[in-house]
Formats: C-alpha cells, sequence, structure tokens
C-alpha cells in the first residue's frame, strides 16, 4: 500500500484542499482543524514542516512536524526535539494505515537530520488516540504538555 502513499508540501494549488480536511466530528475536540496548523507554520518558520499525506492523487491527511525545538525541561536545561505536532487524517480514510505511514515519514525525516527520537503528545483518554501511539511503540516519558500526555519512540 505505502508505494502510491506520498507527503506534499502545502501549496497555493492544495490550500484550499488542505483546509477542507476534516477528522470525525467526535474528534474534533482531540486535535485542532488544519487551518490553524498552518497558521502555527506561518508564525514558526524552519522549525513547522506541514504536508498533506495522498494516496495516489488523493488527499488523505495533514500532518504537521517540528524539527530541533528547545523542549522546556524539568529546570536542568534545555532539551532539543522534534516530532509529531498534529495529524489529521480525514474522516472517511481512518484505519487505511495513512496515520501509520504519517509517523513512519515524520520519523524518515528526522533520522535524516541527525535525529534519534520523535516525540508528540495526545489527549489521554478512551476517546483519544493513546492505543494508536502506543500500538506503533511510543512510550510515556511523564510528562505532561497542558493536558496532552507527552510520548516518545526512539529511532534506533
Amino acid at each position: 500500500m505505502t508505494s502510491t502513499l506520498r507527503l506534499a508540501k502545502i501549496t497555493p494549488d492544495n490550500f484550499d484542499v488542505a483546509i477542507g480536511l476534516r477528522v470525525r466530528p467526535e474528534q474534533e475536540h482531540l486535535v485542532a482543524p488544519v487551518v490553524k496548523s498552518l497558521a502555527e507554520a506561518y508564525v514558526h518558520p524552519g522549525i513547522a514542516w506541514p504536508r498533506l499525506i495522498h494516496d495516489e492523487d488523493r488527499a488523505v491527511g495533514f500532518l504537521l512536524a517540528f524539527f530541533d525545538i528547545d523542549w522546556p525541561g524539568d529546570g536542568t536545561g534545555t532539551d532539543i526535539r522534534s516530532g509529531l505536532w498534529r495529524l489529521n487524517i480525514a474522516a472517511g480514510e481512518q484505519g487505511r494505515g495513512y496515520g501509520r505511514f504519517a509517523v513512519e515519514s515524520v520519523a524518515a525525516e528526522i533520522r535524516r537530520r541527525g535525529g534519534t527520537r520523535l516525540t508528540t503528545t495526545w489527549h489521554p483518554g478512551e476517546d483519544g488516540p493513546e492505543g494508536f501511539y502506543l500500538g506503533l511503540g511510543f512510550r510515556p516519558t511523564g510528562e505532561m504538555s497542558g493536558s496532552q500526555t507527552v510520548g516518545e519512540l526512539s529511532l534506533h
């Protein structure tokens, strides 16, 4: 299946498609809409990495990654991290491996840049994506980012 999957930069030609992607209604409280992610990418140039997820020519999702940010630590200094900031898989496209492809793509980009771990956050609870991330090998760090659980995936 992954042979048909690819990431695409956000351009004027696909902007409307990107901001039109919606998760299932019951998931809207778990992830910001794509338009907010694109606004954050605009104000964090060089850090944010927004991409559409395509299956052949069909947009099926959106991801926003970050690279080499100073993560607020425990007071003993800063921790430089890279990871997945947002993941939005379109409502009718979930359960087809697109989320796994997105995580694997971000992991590959982090490795390409010399990184060894991928950080993300998720809303805890039964309705959140914790099972998805744990199934991919993420482990909670014990930290919280606001109300979200922080998890890491080793890329060794």
